[in-house]
């Protein structure tokens, strides 16, 4: 039998979420990371306009923005884990050209 293969490629940065420290492959069935990457995708699809009205209507630093929106993912209930709610902005911001290389105050996965 051949093996599933998606056309999805997930990213590394994502797939990092799925493996435990000193391994190697993820801790998750394919199809499980698969369909999580998915939605948090599309999340981070889904948030990147609605930041980008939020700094521009608020007057606030791109930053601000980011922690916002994290921690209106991780209010319960939450759909996310906090590892994936991180990566959600982590992308989000990444979509928006936004600097997110020191996110580790705002999100903490």
């Amino acid at each position: 039998m051949k093996e599933y293969t998606p056309s999805i490629e997930i990213p590394p940065s994502f797939l990092q979420l799925y493996v435990v420290p000193g391994r190697s492959k993820p801790s998750a069935p394919l199809s499980q990371v698969l369909s999580e990457y998915e939605l948090c995708e599309d999340m981070a699809q889904m948030l990147a306009p609605t930041a980008a009205d939020m700094q521009f209507k608020l007057g606030v630093t791109e930053h601000d923005v980011i922690e916002r929106c994290y921690l209106g993912l991780r209010t319960e209930p939450c759909v996310l884990n906090a590892a994936q709610s991180a990566w959600v902005v982590q992308r989000m911001a990444e979509i928006l050209s936004w600097p997110w290389q020191n996110l580790e105050n705002v999100v903490k996965a």
